[in-house]
């Protein structure tokens, strides 16, 4: 956790982490071959990565157009090829060369394409380009040839004019031979154990020798003082709280050098069971991702925010559970759940700004890490050193336990038993990689050697 700036130094550390990951890829190929195989499109920060990971497949390579993302990825997936580029421009025999992939039968393609253009926050142009992604997902499916796809997206693309296109999409998979779930389902993460009200539609579809999958059924329930009447009865296990989730992190007001870093090592509380399992102390059974080398007195991604005297005395008195009046930010209950997380908004929309809730106890807004465990992923998971960066890609992720059972399904519907992989500890990339700022990246990527699936 060394404190590294930019320049010719940082670069050559960064060329040292691709050479450490091609030989982790050559160390560890032996093993991979009962594990099933994935390729992420429209991959962010690594949500949907990282939980069909803990399912039991491995993702073999991503694709995101945004550096900053791309980056963070890489430095959390050392396993996986990055392909920094637009899913427009790219093919499916490119994805294939530029990673391990090769020649090899794909299991599942999955994706969730940028919802601005279907999202009921924004202007939901049926007419916006980004909503032509959906059929670039198409066409790389395609390409691809895997067993099963899954598609991610929000809500609103099943609504109004935009259900027409999401009708087209379907159409397409069924003429080019994929069954297709029509009574595609929106899932909620509380029902799958994740503290926050978030919820988003998922299409899956297979080729015809296979059978689809069913939807994931809940395992989880709101906490009690959310329950709505009718479902009290339920007998399934109450999602975990947001004290449950954030209540044994270090304060960060007590550490002043997280005034000018993001990290600190630091004394953690009493944790829950869902901390536990985040912080590494503890393991499900049927997490079969690879295991992580870290330390866990480290607290990451924790910058503080300097709030203004007024704003905390505003933060103080709101009341848990509702919205601060003047900000809108709501203020979290510490026995319920957290609202739906989102990324923000960009220069283009008047400043750089993201909408984070307000802590339960400390009036001052939450940090990246404490955004990152009410969406379920674990403490070795880092962010982009930066606020913006890392709300930005905590909010425009899936959250890692919810991808983790829809992905559950497709072991199932495969036929094969999930297994955990029989290799060595992996150690973080080259923290460098958080540190890049946009043109930074870029350039990194306009560099850089993808590995071709030769190397192993």
């Amino acid at each position: 956790m060394r404190s590294r700036g930019c320049g010719n130094n940082q670069t050559s550390k960064i060329k040292y982490s691709k050479l450490k990951q091609i030989w982790y890829k050559k160390v560890i190929s032996s093993y991979r071959k009962k594990r099933p195989i994935a390729v992420d499109l429209f991959a962010g920060a690594g949500g949907m990565t990282l939980g069909f990971e803990q399912a039991g497949f491995d993702v073999l390579a991503s694709v995101e157009i945004d550096p900053i993302h791309c980056a963070t990825h890489e430095f959390n997936f050392p396993l996986c090829s990055i392909l920094c580029k637009d899913v427009a421009q790219l093919t499916g025999a490119e994805i294939r060369t530029k990673s391990a992939i090769g020649r090899r039968e794909i299991d599942v393609v999955l994706g969730g394409s940028p919802c601005q253009g279907f999202s009921m926050m924004g202007k939901r142009d049926v007419d916006d380009p980004r909503n032509s992604l959906l059929f670039h997902f198409h066409r790389l499916v395609l390409e691809l040839k895997p067993k099963f796809f899954v598609m991610e997206n929000v809500p609103g693309i099943a609504s109004g004019k935009h259900k027409e296109l999401l009708n087209i999409l379907i159409s397409s998979f069924l003429k080019k031979g994929y069954q297709v779930e029509e009574n595609y389902q929106v899932l909620n993460a509380v029902s799958y154990g994740v503290p926050q009200a978030r919820k988003r539609l998922f299409l899956i579809g297979c080729k015809k020798k296979y059978e689809l999958p069913k939807y994931p059924q809940p395992t989880t329930v709101l906490p009690k003082i959310r329950i709505p009447k009718r479902y009290k009865k339920v007998d399934l296990p109450a999602v975990p709280t947001v004290w449950d989730a954030i209540g044994d992190l270090p304060e960060v007001e007590q550490y002043s050098e997280l005034l000018d870093r993001d990290w600190v090592m630091a004394e953690y509380g009493n944790y829950s069971n869902y901390a536990s399992i985040l912080r590494g102390i503890d393991r499900l059974d049927d997490d079969y991702s690879y295991d992580r080398e870290y330390d866990r007195q480290i607290l990451s991604c924790s910058s503080r925010t300097k709030h203004s005297l007024e704003c905390m005395e505003r933060f103080q008195a709101a009341k848990q559970g509702e919205k601060e009046p003047i900000s809108r930010f709501y203020k979290l209950h510490p026995d319920g759940v957290c609202n739906t997380l989102r990324a923000g908004t960009d220069r283009a929309r008047g400043a750089y700004t993201s909408p984070r809730p307000i802590h339960p106890i400390v009036p001052r807004c939450i940090t990246v890490r404490e955004a990152a465990r009410l969406h379920s992923y674990p403490d070795w998971f880092r962010f982009h050193v930066t606020k913006w960066h890392g709300f930005r890609q905590v909010g425009n992720s899936v959250p890692p336990l919810l991808a983790k059972a829809v992905a559950a399904q497709i072991i199932g519907a495969l036929g094969v038993q999930a297994t955990k992989p029989n290799s060595q500890k992996l150690t973080w990339g080259d923290d460098s990689l958080l540190k890049l700022n946009w043109s930074e990246a870029e350039q990194y990527y306009l560099k850089s050697i993808p590995v071709t699936s030769e190397l192993i």
